[in-house]
């Protein structure tokens, strides 16, 4: 059976994971036979929002005990992630992505990710192992593997785009329903939310994102 790591970056579409596109990933793999393993990152959430009101909190949180709300406690510290245990990997978006894997939120063009996560994202790639990342992931993908120039999708949000090419990545626009695959760096990406979408069309896109990884890991 197919082994995937899902690193998810907090609760929360506005400061960690995009829950229903870690949801729709989690059930994709699912129905599609795969194994997935969650990781997080034992770090502080970078700020916390509430979602209510889509105004910043004054509370603490943790991104590894954030993102147990979303894998039912089943998850581990991402520094236990290694390619040789998996055959592929895939990042849902949220602002956490850009918020708590990386810093692209606030650096964009210049942005940098956390060791950890350039340190498991290289070595998938160095691997030949699939990566998906859905959303705002793929700048996380940028940050990392930016000297690869592998072709990413944020949707068309040409200021986004922009960004993306500036940390070395070539940008495809894609409709949310569907997926780009760089077959050449094996990394599979969808727009999902970075659309005003349906979360039926969220899901198209990321299933079928889902279906192209375990292609590759195939």
């Amino acid at each position: 059976m197919v082994k995937v790591g899902v690193v998810l970056s907090g609760c929360g579409f506005l400061d960690g994971s995009e829950i229903h596109e870690a949801v729709l990933t989690l059930l994709a793999l699912d129905r599609a036979g795969a194994t997935a393993v969650c990781f997080a990152p034992n770090v502080a959430q970078t700020g916390v929002m509430d979602h209510a009101k889509k105004a910043p909190s004054s509370e603490t949180r943790n991104v590894l005990a954030e993102s147990a709300r979303i894998a039912r406690g089943k998850i581990a510290d991402l520094k236990a992630a290694r390619a040789a245990e998996l055959d592929a990997l895939i990042l849902p978006g949220g602002f956490g992505a850009a918020k708590n894997l990386s810093d692209f939120a606030s650096a964009g063009a210049k942005a940098k990710a956390l060791p950890e996560v350039v340190r498991v994202l290289r070595e998938f790639h160095a691997a030949k192992k699939p990566i998906g990342a859905w959303c705002i992931a793929p700048a996380v993908l940028a940050t990392a593997l930016g000297e690869k120039h592998p072709a990413l999708t944020i949707g068309d949000d040409a200021g986004t785009a922009k960004a993306l090419e500036g940390l070395g990545a070539r940008h495809v626009t894609c409709p949310v329903t569907e997926m780009r695959v760089d077959e050449e760096n094996r990394i599979v990406s969808s727009p999902a939310y970075m659309y005003d979408a349906r979360i039926g069309d969220v899901a198209t896109g990321i299933e079928r994102g889902v279906r192209e990884v375990l292609r590759l890991a195939r």
